[in-house]
């Protein structure tokens, strides 16, 4: 049997008589060590409220206590920046009033025939209500957030951390940069601070505090997983910007709340969400963010230059459709396709026509759709543009006047 304390084997030489020796030697130092052991656990004093501690026992509890008291609450980065920002992470309440729209079969005879008193019972309008994040840039209440968040609200309300709510009035909103800006009436409001997200680094950390799902302050982090994705790339292609991505959780109610770097600068306003994507949101960075602001402030609009065209990038497969269709071999040609041009618009103007593809801009070589959406987008509104086209075998230079995206244009340019 394997033995877990070693000793030595006795010689086997010894008499009977010094092995009974030997044993009651062990009994007396057996006995003498349970009376040691026993007379120290009865003569200390039990430490417990039935026994009144010595003066000097208490002075020694009361620098224990201190010592306790005096040893840092665990800290990290994310706390700071949490305790630094929450306050100036507000909620925002809105209701818009909608029409009921019933199906158009609800007008056929048969429905009405069987349904016409439950119809009339259905209200002609109803009341939509959502729930958005915002934050304050401005003592003096402005609050930036995304426009769908506010886009209609008939009424809109803004509730504090510290649980205070004010009525919000909205300054203006941009559709095509998801971009709105709020204002309350109040005075020595806590506010965030910008950080640049022009030098952002793949990799850093990325903080995200919202209302996701209506659970008031929520923090989540993660890391800026990419920089300059494209509104085509993440599937919103009638936006115009590109957009931070970040793997910090962000959901439904999150949607005009602050993505901040690790020492709680805002580097984005949290918007896009892929639906079938687990993992991954979208920011508007903060340098665009500003930057639209502040146009919505002083005319509470945006002026976007608009050329009036749609278009595709000359992919492989593209190239390959053209081939097919149309009987228009490219060969290993770069550039953009014109498939459409919108009538009356400043490309219809300037001579552009379908089938036509973009190569060059301002002498620049193009090769993406997002190459020419950020060079128009740059662009002031009635400037010349100079574009180099490729058109039936043939290569011809065009200048074309941008002009101003209409209100209600259903093109991306």
């Amino acid at each position: 049997m394997k033995t877990y304390f070693s000793s030595k084997l006795e010689p086997q030489n010894q008499s009977p008589r010094w092995r009974k020796v030997k044993t009651s030697l062990s009994l007396m130092l057996l006995g003498g060590g349970l009376a040691l052991g026993g007379n120290y656990l009865f003569s200390t004093p039990r430490l417990d409220a039935s026994i009144p501690a010595t003066s000097n026992q208490t002075e020694l509890n009361s620098n224990s206590s201190q010592q306790i008291a005096s040893i840092p609450a665990p800290t990290n980065f994310v706390i700071d920046v949490v305790n630094k920002v929450g306050p100036a992470v507000v909620r925002i309440d809105s209701a818009r009033t909608v029409e009921t729209r019933l199906p158009e079969a609800f007008n056929d005879p048969f429905f009405r025939r069987f349904f016409g008193s439950q119809l009339e019972q259905i209200p002609e309008t109803q009341v939509e209500r959502g729930t958005g994040s915002g934050f304050i840039v401005s003592a003096d209440g402005i609050i930036l957030t995304n426009s769908h968040v506010v886009d209609g609200a008939d009424s809109v309300s803004v509730v504090l951390k510290d649980g205070r709510t004010f009525q919000g009035k909205v300054m203006g909103i941009d559709s095509i940069t998801d971009m709105g800006v709020v204002k309350i009436e109040a005075e020595n409001l806590p506010t965030v601070t910008f950080g640049d997200s022009d030098n952002l680094q793949i990799g850093e950390w990325a903080i995200a505090i919202g209302n996701p799902l209506g659970l008031d302050n929520t923090v989540t982090t993660g890391i800026v997983s990419a920089t300059g994705r494209s509104s085509s790339q993440i599937g919103v292609g009638d936006k115009r910007i590109d957009f931070i991505q970040t793997d910090a959780a962000i959901n439904p109610g999150n949607s005009g709340g602050p993505l901040l770097n690790a020492n709680g600068e805002v580097i984005g306003i949290n918007t896009a969400i892929i639906q079938r994507a687990q993992g991954l949101g979208f920011a508007i960075p903060i340098n665009t963010a500003r930057n639209i602001a502040e146009q919505l402030i002083a005319k509470g609009r945006v002026d976007h230059p608009f050329l009036g065209i749609r278009m595709a990038s000359l992919t492989p497969e593209v190239k390959q459709q053209l081939k097919t269709t149309q009987n228009l071999d490219l060969g290993d040609r770069e550039g953009v396709l014109i498939i459409e041009v919108l009538p009356n618009s400043p490309a219809a103007q300037a001579g552009l026509r379908g089938g036509d593809v973009i190569t060059m801009i301002n002498n620049q070589p193009i090769k993406s759709a997002d190459q020419v959406q950020q060079t128009v987008e740059k662009t002031q509104v009635g400037a010349s543009l100079p574009l180099t086209l490729y058109r039936q075998d043939q290569t011809m230079n065009l200048n074309v006047q941008v002009g101003l995206l209409p209100s209600d244009a259903l093109a991306n340019k």
